[in-house]
């Protein structure tokens, strides 16, 4: 176990110690991959087995996650902006195909125009942060509001409870107790911001209704096991990442066609 890499985020976790060494960004990018993927094949393939609807809500605060992470520890902002940027636009299609059968679709844009408005409000939260003069928070503050009023107006997925969760994991990262504060947003964010499919659950003969994106908040198990570690693959499963997303869609869509 590299304890180096570990004394970055003991704040972000009530575990104590990592549990056998904690999980490097490989892995953690191959969960998210994983529940997303069963999530879309819940979708167009395989439905009526909510349980991959219910593990696919585990996918996005991990990505979102990676996104403030990455704009942390990233040598080139510009970069990795424009890269997410181009993968969200060539995205869309398969999106739509998915989503609706269509190529064109305005109605509800992909998870990754999400994470590329959830980067650039931490930027400028980032930006209020170091140059706190009232003209940068007054200009800051403005673009800030425009950009939960884009994720809002245009529907990107998950709208602005998903850009705010980006903000969550930028925010309070260097918090004492900072995984308490990551359940309570998440809480809020996922039970009362976005409101999700409901799902009935008997307890004691009494029967409740819950939102399906309360299985969001299990995201947290494997975040917070994230020991900072890059893993072997990193830049392979980064750009890996950006090329599934696009191709699983696609994949899923035709398939749909066939056993549809």
């Amino acid at each position: 176990m590299n304890c180096e890499n570990l004394k970055k985020y003991p704040q972000n976790s009530p575990f104590s110690q990592k549990l056998f060494g904690g999980i490097n960004a490989d892995l953690l990018r191959f969960t998210a991959l994983f529940c997303m993927f069963l999530d879309h094949a819940w979708v167009a393939v395989i439905p009526g087995n909510n349980w991959m609807n219910y593990l696919g809500r585990i996918a996005f605060p991990i990505f979102a996650f990676q996104i403030a992470e990455g704009f942390r520890h990233t040598s080139n902002l510009n970069r990795y902006f424009l890269r997410l940027s181009v993968f969200s636009l060539l995205s869309e299609i398969p999106f739509n195909l998915l989503c609706s059968g269509q190529i064109f679709y305005p109605q509800y844009q992909n998870v990754l125009f999400t994470l590329v408005l959830g980067l650039f409000a931490v930027f400028l939260i980032d930006k209020m942060r170091k140059d706190p003069m009232p003209k940068t928070l007054a200009a800051s503050g403005v673009l800030l509001i425009f950009v939960l009023v884009i994720s809002n107006y245009f529907h990107v997925d998950y709208g602005i409870a998903g850009v705010l969760t980006v903000v969550v994991f930028y925010l309070f990262r260097d918090f004492p107790f900072a995984w308490v504060l990551q359940l309570i947003s998440l809480f809020i964010l996922n039970v009362f911001v976005f409101s999700g499919r409901p799902f009935l659950v008997k307890i004691f003969g009494n029967i409740y209704s819950f939102h399906v994106q309360i299985f969001a908040l299990f995201s947290l198990i494997p975040i917070w096991l994230y020991n900072g570690k890059k893993g072997k693959y990193g830049k392979v499963l980064q750009y890996g990442f950006y090329a599934f997303y696009p191709v699983h869609m696609l994949l899923l869509f035709f398939l749909s066609k066939i056993f549809g």
